[in-house]
């Protein structure tokens, strides 16, 4: 009896390591969130594992390329609902088998390149033409570029669309021989072109998300590939989208380091005081004072500022200008002497 219950018990045991090995990867893992994240989690976790992982950046590491692919196939099932749903109920292998896996590589349009690039351009394209590339300015606030977001911007596009009949294209010029007789020959250059399906260019509108990084600087580009002006005879240029920030009332950015000014009354830069300054993310900062502040005077708190792009565990200083606020009124004569007394 103990033999056979130990035997079903391996049975069981191996029946279930069959299922979970053709259950497939385990997609959540990979990305490192849990099965309740958020689309805009998944976004943000594959962005941060593709840099980590890309192949380009990890050429001595051999598993780099076999990690990226993994990352690759999990945003692409994650970061689609209907995909995800199927997923969730049945793995990857019923995702597989539905048709819903097309194993591309999304890095290479997801957010566009995300201002970096990895290696170069392939021979091919570089001899495909291509239309012109379109720049946006996306104008984002001080809190945004400290907590990061996500902006939705609408994209009016000319899209090619197969049209009837036939057009001339891949028009080259070559060289031809021609006979002019008594053993003449002349050489003469001459437009030849192939006949290609005609098209027509239609308008879309398409919505797009911008992610607006913590620690992003001004000017800084965010690619989407493809999404620029079209070419009959090529590919898609690219959309550029540039950083623009928009003016703050109360802090200015010097790189990673914030700005301020605060202005106090003649009593507090003569006794001293405590105040809550409100920061960009609603946290509040302590700045006190127990001596005299003259004004013009300044105070930095470290690790206050902005936080760095490459490091966001990283902030830079923030420094503050006092003002001092001069009373309006007159004294009297007896808190003038009161005042004389002090000093």
């Amino acid at each position: 009896m103990q033999v056979l219950s130990f035997c079903l018990l391996v049975l069981v045991n191996l029946l279930l390591g069959s299922v979970c090995v053709d259950a497939g990867r385990d997609f959540y893992q990979i990305l490192e969130v849990p099965r309740s994240a958020s689309i805009n989690a998944i976004k943000k976790a594959y962005r941060r594992l593709a840099k980590e992982w890309h192949p380009d950046k990890n050429k001595d590491d051999p598993n780099a390329s076999e990690k990226f692919q993994d990352l690759s196939a999990a945003y692409e099932i994650l970061s689609d609902p209907e995909k995800r749903e199927m997923y969730n109920k049945c793995g990857e292998e019923c995702v597989k088998k539905d048709g819903m896996m097309n194993n591309a590589d999304p890095f290479a349009s997801f957010f566009g390149d995300f201002g970096f690039h990895f290696g170069g351009e392939s021979q091919h394209q570089q001899e495909t033409p291509k239309g012109a590339n379109v720049i946006m300015d996306l104008f984002v606030t001080l809190e945004e570029l400290y907590s990061g977001s996500f902006v939705e911007i609408t994209r009016n596009k000319l899209v090619i669309k197969a049209a009837k009949g036939t057009r001339k294209c891949n028009c080259r010029q070559e060289l031809v021989t021609r006979n002019l007789g008594n053993g003449r020959l002349q050489m003469i250059q001459q437009a030849v072109c192939s006949d290609c399906p005609n098209v027509k260019l239609v308008n879309e509108e398409r919505l797009l998300e911008v992610e607006v990084e913590p620690g992003m600087v001004d000017g800084q580009e965010t690619k989407f590939i493809a999404e620029g002006e079209p070419h009959i005879d090529g590919d898609y240029g690219d959309l550029i989208i540039k950083i623009r920030t928009q003016t703050h009332p109360v802090f200015q950015r010097v790189g990673d380091d914030l700005y301020t000014n605060m202005t106090i009354s003649l009593q507090e830069s003569l006794v001293g005081f405590t105040v809550q300054l409100t920061h960009l993310d609603g946290h509040k900062v302590t700045i006190t004072r127990e001596k005299i502040t003259k004004p013009g005077a300044r105070m930095k708190k470290k690790g206050e500022g902005m936080p760095n792009y490459d490091n966001n565990n990283l902030y830079g200083t923030l420094y503050i200008t006092f003002h001092v606020e001069f009373p309006e009124i007159d004294f009297s004569e007896e808190q003038k002497a009161v005042i004389k007394g002090l000093v």
